[in-house]
C-alpha cells in the first residue's frame, strides 16, 4: 500500500542509484510531489536554479518543496563561487539532501550566463565554486556535465574537469553520455544528436573509483539501467524525460534496482494522494493545470488514456484554484480509466 504522501522517504543504502534528472520546465515541486509517490528511493532534482535567482529573486518560491520530496537535490546554476556558496547556504538552510552543480546544459542562454556546458573549459573555476560550496555547507557537491563539448571527442577535456572538482572535494559526478556541441544545436537536439559514448562513463569509473559516477542520458527501461548499472560497474544511473513521460516506469525502482519490494503502487491510489495535495495547493492560490500538467502520462498505454489525458488538458485549466471543481474534474479523468473504483 502506498504510504502517506507526507511521510518522507527513510535514506536509501545506494543514494544515488536511481535518480531523475534536473530537467527545466517540468521537475517542478509539483512534479516531485507526483513522481516521489511513484518511487520510495528514486533521488529527484529541482529545475536548474541560477544563482541570480537566488540572490535577487523571490527565493523561497524558488526553493519551496515538500518534505514528502525527500531525497532531493537542488540543481544550481553559475560560475561565481561566492554566489554558489551563498546558494547552497540557503538550500541547506531549507533542508535540501544535496547541491548539484550545472555544467552540462548547452543552451545559448545559459552560456551567456557563463555556466552549464561552457563551463567544461573552464574546470579551475568550476572547481573554485566546488570548494566554496563544499566549506559552507555539510551537505554533498556534486557535478553534473557532458563528457566533452563540440566535436572534440577527446577524453582530456572530461578527466581534466573531474580531477579538479575531485581535488576539490566532490566524490558524485553525474555524466550525461554525450559531448555538448555549442555551436547551434538547439538543446533538444543536444540531447538527440550527439553520440551517446556510455564506454566512456565506463572507463572513467574504473580509472577513477573512488569516485561515484552516475550516468545519464539514452536510458529508457528498466533494463537499461540494470545493463548501465551492471556491464559498466557504475554508482548509478539518471533518467530525465523516459522518467517524465513514462512516469509508471518508477513504479518498478524500488524492487527492481533497490531490492524493496516492501510496498507495491497503484494507480488510482497516487491518484487519490495527488487529489488530497491538489486541493491543498489551490488553497495557497495555485492552479489546478499546474498540478495535473505532470499526471498526463500515468495511464500510458492503458484503456482509456486518451480520455484521461483529454479531459485533464481540456478541463483542468479551467478550473483555476476552486477546490470542488478541481476535485470533480481529476475523479471525472479517474473515471475514465478506472471507472468501477472512481466513485468517492
Amino acid at each position: 500500500m502506498q504510504p502517506s504522501p507526507a511521510a518522507s522517504a527513510p535514506p536509501s543504502p545506494a543514494p544515488y542509484r536511481f535518480c531523475v534528472a534536473p530537467m527545466m520546465d517540468l521537475t517542478d515541486r509539483h512534479a516531485r510531489y507526483f513522481l516521489r509517490l511513484l518511487s520510495r528511493h528514486a533521488r529527484l532534482y529541482t529545475e536548474m536554479v541560477t544563482t541570480g535567482a537566488l540572490l535577487h529573486g523571490d527565493r523561497a518560491r524558488f526553493l519551496r518543496f515538500d518534505a514528502a520530496e525527500h531525497p532531493l537535490a537542488i540543481q544550481l546554476g553559475g560560475s561565481d563561487p561566492a554566489a554558489l556558496a551563498a546558494c547552497a547556504a540557503f538550500a541547506e538552510a531549507e533542508g535540501y539532501d544535496e547541491v548539484n552543480l550545472n555544467v552540462g546544459c548547452p543552451s545559448d542562454r545559459v552560456q551567456s550566463g557563463r555556466f552549464g556546458a561552457c563551463l567544461m573549459a573552464e574546470p579551475a573555476l568550476v572547481a573554485e565554486g566546488v570548494a566554496a560550496m563544499i566549506a559552507a555547507v555539510r551537505i554533498p557537491v556534486t557535478v553534473k556535465t557532458r563528457i566533452g563539448i563540440d566535436r572534440d571527442d577527446s577524453t582530456e577535456r572530461l578527466y581534466t574537469l573531474v580531477d579538479a572538482v575531485a581535488a576539490a572535494g566532490c566524490r558524485t559526478l553525474v555524466v550525461h553520455a554525450r559531448n555538448a556541441w555549442l555551436d547551434g544545436l538547439s538543446p533538444k537536439d543536444n540531447r538527440e544528436i550527439p553520440p551517446l559514448r556510455y564506454p566512456v562513463v565506463g572507463q572513467l569509473k574504473r580509472d577513477r573509483p573512488q569516485l561515484s559516477i552516475v550516468i545519464n542520458g539514452g536510458l529508457q527501461t528498466i533494463f537499461d539501467c540494470r545493463a548501465a548499472l551492471d556491464t559498466l560497474a557504475l554508482d548509478g544511473v539518471m533518467l530525465g524525460r523516459a522518467a517524465y513521460y513514462s512516469p509508471w516506469l518508477l513504479s518498478e525502482v524500488d524492487a527492481a534496482l533497490f531490492d524493496d519490494a516492501s510496498r507495491t503502487v497503484d494507480r488510482r491510489e497516487v491518484v487519490e494522494a495527488m487529489i488530497d495535495y491538489a486541493c491543498a495547493r489551490m488553497a495557497e492560490g495555485t492552479p489546478l493545470a499546474a498540478i495535473t500538467r505532470h499526471m498526463l502520462a500515468l495511464y500510458q498505454s492503458v484503456p482509456g488514456a486518451r480520455a484521461w489525458r483529454r479531459l485533464l488538458s481540456e478541463r483542468a485549466p479551467k478550473v483555476g484554484t476552486a477546490q470542488a471543481q478541481g476535485i470533480e474534474v481529476m475523479r471525472a479523468a479517474l473515471a475514465c480509466v478506472d471507472p468501477d473504483r472512481a466513485a468517492a
